[in-house]
C-alpha cells in the first residue's frame, strides 16, 4: 500500500534509500519448500507488481522466501545512531543495534520517500535500568523481560514513550537478545526501544559483514556518542532486576497479561483450562536469530538422546535466508526436524495467520515465541488460546504436552518410563564459522539505480490490486469549514485492534486492492449496544430496497456510501493497537468515515487515520462514550476556527434520535501540518497539490 501511495506523487525515484520486503503472502501450510513454491504461484502478480515497482523507482526487493523484514533490516540495514522508519509495527526490532526504528503507516514511508519532512509528536523518554543478570539456572532470556515488562506495563504503557534502558545488564545480552526486547516494546505502545552501543552490537556487525560500520561506530563511541549523556534525565525510570525475573507466558488474547512460569499452574486450575497443548512454534520476528535457534536445537538433541519426539506439532520458522543456510550448515535444521519439528519457509507465517491448520471452533492453547496473541489472529479461531513465550520454553514444553509443565523444575517420561529433566540451553550467540548466506537469488542488487521506462505490473481485472485514487476533501473547494453532518455507524466495545479492524490471515492476498480488503472492515470488532460481533445498525433501512434494521458492520458501512452518507465511530480506550496495518485507516475511509471518537488512540494508528483524512478526537470527559449512539447526528463545532489556526477545542453537537440534543467537549492531537493533511482529504492530497504549486 506504501508503493501505491508513492505511485501517486509522480517521483521518478525515493528520496532515501529503501527496501521491498516479500514476507508476508506465504502461508504455511506442509513445509520450507512447498510453501514457497506454492506462494510464487498463488501471489505471483503481487510479486510481479512489487518487483516492477522496485525497478522503476531504484528500491532493493527482497523477494519471498528471503526472509522476515526485520530480521533482514537487522542483518543488512540496522546502524548504531541512525534514525529509521519502516512500514511495520515491529520495527523497533532493529533497534537491538543501537538506533531509533520507528514503525509508522505506508504514507508516513512517503513522507520519508518523497522528501517530505516526517514529524512526530515529541515522545517522552522512559528509562529502564538493567540490573545484574538473568537467574544461574539458564532458563530465563530477554524474551521473558520484555513479557515481565509487558504485564507491568500494559499495551498502552509506552505510548507516546521511547524506551531507553541503561545499566551493567544491557551489556550482559546479546545483540539479537536486545532485539528481541526492543521488537516487542510495540506490545506496549512504545514508540521505539533502544540501547547504548556495546561490545555485543561490534561484534554482531564485524559477524555480519559490516565492519565499517563497527569501525564508525567505535569512533562515535569513544568520542562520547551513542550513549546516554552523563547525567541525563527520564520522563520516568524503572528498575528491573534480571536476576529476580522467571520465565514466563503471557497471554491468551493479549499480550500484557504475564503470569511467571511458577505460577502457570494456578491460573491453569482456576481459569480452569484444559492442561495441555496442541502447537507450539518457535520463530518470527521477535525469536527467530541464530542464537535463539542454537538453544531450541540444543533441546532438541537432548530429547532425542531421551528417546523424545514433540507431542503436538511443531513449527520453525528461520528468520532470513542467512539464518536458514547457517542452520542447515550447522545441523540446526536436522535436530529439529529428528524430534518432529516442521521447519517452514523464512516468512512471517503463523505469526501473522498465514497458517493453513485444520479448521476447528473448539478451545485449545497453543505456544508460541511470536510477539501478538489477539483472538482469531494466528488461525481464525476465536477459542485459539496463543501463550507467549521464549523459544527455549515452548520447545521444552513441546516434549510435555503441558500447560503446566515447567522445565526449570519439571521432568518428562520417556518411553522407557523414566524421568528426564532438560538441561537449560545455552545457545550460541554467533556462528563459529560464520554466517552462510545460503541462495544468491534471494539477495537483492544493492543499491539499484532507477528504471524508469519499467512498467508497473497492475492488472486491470485484478481482484488483488487497484491503482488508489485519491479522497475527496470533506471541506468544500478545500475551505476550512466543519465536517459534513454525520451519522453515528456504531459504538465499539472494549479492545479493538488494528487485527479487528482490518483482519489478516486470508484477507492479507487483498491488501493491493482496498475496495476488497474494505469488506473486512471491524468484522470481528462487538458493538457496545448489543454486545454481537459485527453486527450494526442501519436505523435508516428502506424496505422498499429490501435493507434489514441490522446487517454486518461492512455492509451497513457499504449502504452509507452509497448514500453519500458521511459517518463517524466511537471507539473505546487505545483503539488501532498492534500491527502498523494503515488498512485500518484507509478501509473506513474507504467507505466513508470523517471522525473516530474514542476514549484514548494508540499511536500508529492515530496518525494513520490523520494522514487518511480521518479526524481523531479524544473524549475530554471518557464517561461521554456511552453517550453517543448508532444512529445519532453528529456535528463538529469549532473546527472551522481551528483550521483557520484561531481556535484549539473542538466540540461534537450529538442530535439523539429522540430528538434531544448533547454538547460533547473534546480533545486532540492535530499539528498544524496534519490540520493542513485534513483540509485535503489526506496527506498525500496535500503532498500533491505542494509539488503542483
Amino acid at each position: 500500500m506504501a508503493l501505491l501511495q508513492f505511485m501517486t506523487c509522480g517521483l521518478p525515484s525515493s528520496a532515501v534509500p529503501a527496501s521491498i520486503h516479500c514476507d508476508h503472502l506465504i502461508q504455511a501450510v506442509t513445509g520450507a519448500e512447498e510453501d514457497l513454491k506454492r506462494s510464487l504461484v498463488t501471489n505471483a502478480e503481487v510479486f510481479d507488481f512489487l518487483e516492477s515497482a522496485a525497478k522503476k523507482y531504484g528500491i532493493e526487493f527482497w523477494g519471498p522466501g528471503s526472509g522476515i523484514i526485520h530480521q533482514i533490516v537487522l542483518e543488512n540495514y540496522a546502524a548504531p545512531g541512525m534514525l529509521m522508519l519502516g512500514t511495520d509495527s515491529h520495527t523497533p526490532n532493529a533497534g537491538g543495534l543501537g538506533l531509533l526504528a520507528i514503525g509508522v503507516g505506508g504514507a508516513d514511508a512517503v513522507d520519508a520517500m518523497t522528501g517530505t519532512p516526517w514529524e512526530l509528536k515529541a515522545p517522552k523518554i522512559t528509562g529502564i535500568h538493567l540490573k545484574g543478570n538473568f537467574p544461574e539456572h539458564g532458563w530465563t532470556s530477554t524474551k521473558d523481560l520484555i513479557l515481565h515488562l509487558a504485564g507491568k506495563l500494559t499495551v498502552k504503557g509506552g505510548t507516546g514513550r521511547i524506551l531507553e534502558y541503561f545499566g551493567e545488564g544491557v551489556f550482559n545480552q546479546s545483540c539479537t537478545g536486545l532485539a528481541t526486547i526492543a521488537n516487542m516494546g510495540a506490545e506496549v505502545g512504545a514508540t521505539t526501544s533502544t540501547f547504548p552501543y556495546t561490545p555485543s552490537m561490534r561484534a554482531y556487525l564485524h559477524a555480519t559483514g559490516r565492519s565499517p560500520v563497527a569501525d564508525a561506530a567505535d569512533e562515535a563511541a569513544i568520542a562520547g556518542y551513542l550513549r546516554a549523556d552523563d547525567g541525563a534525565e527520564y520522563d520516568e525510570v524503572i528498575e528491573i532486576n534480571l536476576a529476580e525475573l522467571e520465565p514466563t507466558l503471557n497471554g491468551p488474547f493479549t499480550p500484557d497479561l504475564a503470569t511467571p512460569l511458577s505460577k502457570f499452574p494456578i491460573l491453569l486450575q482456576e481459569k480452569g483450562w484444559k492442561d495441555e497443548i496442541s502447537a507450539a512454534l518457535i520463530g518470527s520476528c521477535t525469536n527467530s536469530s541464530y542464537e535463539d535457534m542454537t538453544r531450541a536445537a540444543e533441546l532438541a538433541r537432548q530429547a532425542k538422546n531421551a528417546g523424545l519426539t514433540a507431542k503436538v506439532p511443531f513449527l520453525c520458522t528461520p528468520g532470513s535466508e542467512q539464518i536458514r543456510a547457517t542452520m542447515e550448515r550447522d545441523g540446526l535444521t536436522a535436530a529439529l526436524e529428528e524430534v518432529g519439528a516442521t521447519v517452514l519457509a523464512n516468512a512471517c507465517g503463523p505469526c501473522i495467520g498465514q497458517w493453513k491448520r485444520p479448521e476447528s471452533t473448539e478451545e485449545n492453547s497453543i505456544l508460541t515465541s511470536f510477539n501478538r496473541n489477539f483472538k482469531s489472529r494466528n488461525d481464525g479461531n476465536q477459542k485459539t488460546m496463543n501463550f507467549l513465550g521464549s523459544p527455549s520454553v515452548v520447545t521444552a514444553m513441546a516434549f510435555s504436552g503441558k500447560l503446566s509443565f515447567n522445565p526449570v523444575t519439571d521432568s518428562v517420561s520417556t518411553p522407557t518410563g523414566e524421568q528426564f529433566k532438560f538441561t537449560a540451553p545455552v545457545g550460541v550467540t554467533l556462528p563459529e564459522n560464520g554466517f552462510e548466506s545460503g541462495n544468491p537469488a534471494f539477495y537483492p542488487t544493492p543499491n539499484p539505480k532507477p528504471q524508469p521506462n519499467t512498467p508497473i505490473v497492475i492488472s486491470p481485472t485484478s481482484s488483488r490490486l487497484e491503482v488508489l485514487e485519491p479522497f475527496e476533501s470533506h471541506f468544500p473547494n478545500n475551505e476550512p469549514g466543519e465536517l459534513p453532518a454525520m451519522t453515528c455507524l456504531m459504538r465499539v466495545r472494549g479492545k479493538c485492534t488494528t487485527d479487528h479492524i482490518s483482519a489478516a490471515g486470508p484477507w492479507l492476498k487483498y491488501k493491493g486492492h482496498l475496495k476488497n480488503i474494505s469488506e473486512n472492515l471491524l468484522i470481528t470488532a462487538v458493538n457496545d449496544e448489543n454486545g454481537e460481533v459485527n453486527v450494526a445498525m442501519d436505523h435508516d433501512a428502506k424496505e422498499s430496497l429490501e435493507e434489514t434494521a441490522t446487517d454486518t458492520i461492512p455492509k451497513v458501512a457499504q449502504r452509507f456510501k452509497a448514500r453519500n452518507q458521511p459517518w463517524a465511530l466511537v471507539v473505546d480506550e487505545n483503539y488501532g493497537e498492534g500491527s502498523a496495518r494503515e488498512h485500518a485507516a484507509l478501509q473506513p475511509r474507504y467507505y466513508g468515515c470523517a471522525l473516530i471518537i474514542a476514549r484514548s488512540f494508540a499511536r500508529i494508528h492515530e496518525t494513520n487515520l490523520k494522514k487518511q483524512g480521518v479526524l481523531p478526537l479524544w473524549l475530554a470527559d471518557k464517561n461521554d462514550y456511552t453517550r453517543i449512539s448508532s444512529g445519532d447526528k453528529i456535528q463538529t463545532e469549532g473546527l472551522a476556527e481551528l483550521l483557520a489556526g484561531s481556535r484549539k477545542d473542538v466540540f461534537l453537537r450529538v442530535t439523539k434520535r429522540n430528538g434531544e440534543v448533547l454538547l460533547i467537549k473534546t480533545t486532540h492531537t492535530m499539528s498544524a501540518d496534519q490540520l493542513k493533511w485534513l483540509q485535503a482529504g489526506s496527506a498525500l492530497n496535500h503532498i500533491r497539490a505542494q509539488r503542483q504549486s
